[in-house]
């Protein structure tokens, strides 16, 4: 299962700039997959320090959008790290995001940037550009992106 899901993920890398509509559904989740957890590595690596916390919350964000295995989420952010790195710019990912889901999914992906932003208890100013960036590239309304923040900052404060 872990190889067909490893080749699988090869592909759709590959393929992320590629016409969606030529893709099955499976391949078309598959792809909005690695898009949505690049995004979130793009938090990730915007901050100097790489925490275990903002890692955590990926794959706690990851595995709150999609129904993977411990397995598949781990695969799915290591695919995610290496596309992340050799990505030139946001618009390929955006872009996926913007033609198959709906205002609320890309609003809900901006408040999860915010959640790995905030996890481990330091905002970076290169962090909130990168979420500012994606933000206007999903086309999420400033209100939108704001209440994202709030909720996201306001669940990450301790009890």
């Amino acid at each position: 299962m872990f190889k067909t899901l490893k080749t699988l993920l090869d592909q759709l890398s590959a393929n992320l700039s590629a016409a969606s509509g030529a893709q099955s559904a499976e391949q078309q989740e598959h792809t909005l997959q690695l898009a949505t957890a690049v995004l979130l590595v793009e938090v990730m690596r915007a901050d100097p320090t790489l925490a275990d916390a903002e890692r955590d919350a990926v794959l706690a964000a990851l595995r709150r959008k999609f129904t993977l295995s411990d397995d598949e989420l781990d695969r799915l952010l290591e695919l995610a790290h290496g596309t992340a790195e050799t990505a030139y710019d946001y618009q390929r990912f955006t872009g996926l995001l913007n033609a198959h889901c709906s205002q609320e999914q890309k609003v809900r992906v901006v408040e999860a940037m915010w959640q790995v932003a905030y996890a481990d208890a330091h905002l970076d100013a290169h962090e909130n550009h990168v979420i500012s960036k994606v933000a206007g590239l999903l086309h999420v309304t400033h209100g939108e992106y704001i209440a994202a923040k709030l909720h996201a900052k306001a669940s990450a404060l301790p009890a």
